[in-house]
């Protein structure tokens, strides 16, 4: 199994000796999802945390009246959790799926926390992409408070350049938190002008 794409990714952050790089890469389980097929189901306790390598992944949540909420999607090159079922070990509010034939890398928690605890350059991994999870969440929040519309599509496509083309009206709808039909005006608005 190619390990090439999930080191590329951590090189970015800290930098790891061959030790530290074959002890983790021995961590690692490698699957292969279809299309439709959950991860994780809301209800469930996440213990995985998710790198794709192809394919793509979404995070997102139903509600009462069984509209979904995209909170992530995960093309290759993301890593995507239930960050806050995987550190509490309560039940997940997310659903994770593939949007199409995803291939991926996971770790265990367990063997995530031991790996922080052997060799500490994964803890500071770890806190670097946590710290840059939530201050991307955070402008998120605040971009949906303060922009149009039409400013959060920017700023989707800016964020997913790779899904632009590929994925459903209703997905990128959802994640910028409109309905399908207004999305379409939208982009039909701004095609015409």
């Amino acid at each position: 199994m190619d390990h090439t794409p999930i080191l590329a990714n951590i090189a970015r952050y800290v930098t790891l000796n061959t030790e530290e790089a074959a002890y983790f890469t021995s961590l690692l389980h490698y699957k292969k999802v279809k299309r439709k097929q959950y991860l994780l189901e809301q209800g469930d306790v996440d213990s995985k945390i998710y790198f794709v390598t192809a394919g793509c992944l979404r995070s997102y949540a139903i509600d009462k009246n069984g509209g979904e909420h995209v909170l992530q999607f995960a093309p290759p090159g993301w890593w995507i959790v239930d960050m806050r079922s995987l550190l509490t070990g309560e039940p997940a509010r997310l659903n994770i799926d593939a949007i199409e034939e995803t291939e991926l890398f996971f770790i265990n928690k367990p063997d995530m926390d031991a790996l922080q605890l052997k060799y500490p350059v994964f803890e500071r991994f770890g806190r670097m992409l946590s710290e840059n999870a939530m201050a991307t969440y955070q402008h998120r929040q605040i971009d949906n408070m303060i922009l149009s519309a039409m400013e959060r599509y920017g700023n989707f496509c800016t964020l997913y350049p790779s899904l632009i083309r590929s994925l459903p009206q209703k997905q990128v709808a959802s994640y910028i938190g409109v309905t399908p039909e207004f999305l379409s005006k939208m982009l039909n608005t701004v095609v015409i002008k």
